[in-house]
């Protein structure tokens, strides 16, 4: 009888075992961001750098993030819902959706992934809790925001990572590519958190030959200072048309509850009429309140000689304070 009732708990626990292993890993994650704004140098309503498809000046909404992920054996999905003007003015051509991709792990080192990703371009991201300031980069509005298609990614080791993409325009998202001789390829090299961008083809904004070229990296220059770096050229040759620009992220982390960050920003759009340029200084300051929820008060300044801002001023300041909370 102590042998059957063994056997009979053994072949519980097997089972047990197996399906545990068979449900695999669900997770959830995501953001909600609010804030408020105000313009120091014009009563014209509109912030500047603040990603909103609403030109808000007074208390405003960022987005609800939502990250669904499940991961079984070596196959993944993930969905990941925005919803609210951040998200609009970022994602205008899939509304909701931010990210809905598959991938499968082949091997330790190899990665494939199909659907809608984020972009590799760049050093800001869509989400603010990635970011150390709430508003974005001039660099961050030209370069892609996301792509549609099939990327590749190889871990040589741990410090050097290469990446290949075959998508679509990025500005074809919502359907069909609407002319399926053209797409966009990318490329990536990282080494060491310092990565070079390469993406090339059709935009989806009517040019088929964008040479989009990025480097984004970053030191540590002691234990609590940090420096970002994000340089980036772009230019079609029958457009004649394209931006370049470089943006420093400055960043001390004063205590656990506290960091400062200072990021100047150097664009230029370029073109045969002429080339128009735009200087912008952000100081931000980060807050954790909680574990979860930061307040980031952010000053901006911006400044041309060339093109004018909100309420036809050359140069405006703007205030910000936003609450990010993360789950």
């Amino acid at each position: 009888m102590k042998k059957i009732i063994f056997t009979a708990l053994l072949a519980v626990s097997f089972i047990a075992t197996a399906q545990e292993e068979e449900k695999g890993t669900f997770t959830l994650s995501g953001t909600v961001d609010t804030y408020y704004s105000t313009n120091l140098s014009t009563s014209a309503i509109g912030t500047t750098g603040v990603l909103t498809d609403v030109p808000a000046n007074g208390f405003g909404l960022g987005m609800a993030n939502t990250i669904f992920s499940y991961e079984k054996g070596k196959a993944g999905v993930v969905a990941d819902l925005a919803f609210g003007p951040r998200a609009n003015a970022a994602n205008a051509y899939t509304g909701a959706i931010n990210q809905l991709y598959a991938y499968y792990n082949a091997s330790e080192k190899v990665t494939f992934t199909l659907g809608q990703f984020n972009t590799f371009y760049g050093y800001e991201v869509i989400s603010p809790a990635g970011n150390f300031n709430y508003s974005v980069s001039y660099l961050f509005n030209a370069g892609p925001f996301s792509h549609t298609g099939l990327k590749i990614d190889y871990a040589a080791s741990e410090d050097l990572s290469f990446m290949i993409a075959v998508t679509n325009p990025h500005g074809v998202i919502a359907g069909a590519n609407s002319d399926s001789d053209n797409y966009q390829l990318g490329f990536q090299t990282g080494y060491k958190g310092q990565f070079f961008n390469l993406a090339y083809g059709a935009d989806g904004f009517g040019d088929t030959d964008v040479l989009y070229l990025d480097y984004t990296g970053g030191f540590d220059i002691s234990d609590s200072l940090y420096l970002g770096i994000n340089a980036a050229y772009a230019n079609s040759e029958d457009a004649d048309a394209g931006y370049q620009g470089v943006a420093l992220y400055l960043q001390n982390t004063f205590s656990d509850t506290f960091s400062l960050g200072l990021r100047p920003e150097f664009f230029t759009t370029t073109s045969g009429s002429g080339d128009e340029n735009i200087s912008a200084f952000t100081l931000s300051g980060n807050t954790s309140l909680s574990d979860s929820l930061k307040l980031i008060t952010e000053l901006r300044y911006d400044t041309s000689d060339d093109v004018t801002f909100i309420g036809g001023k050359e140069k405006v300041t703007g205030l910000t304070i936003a609450a990010v909370y993360s789950f």
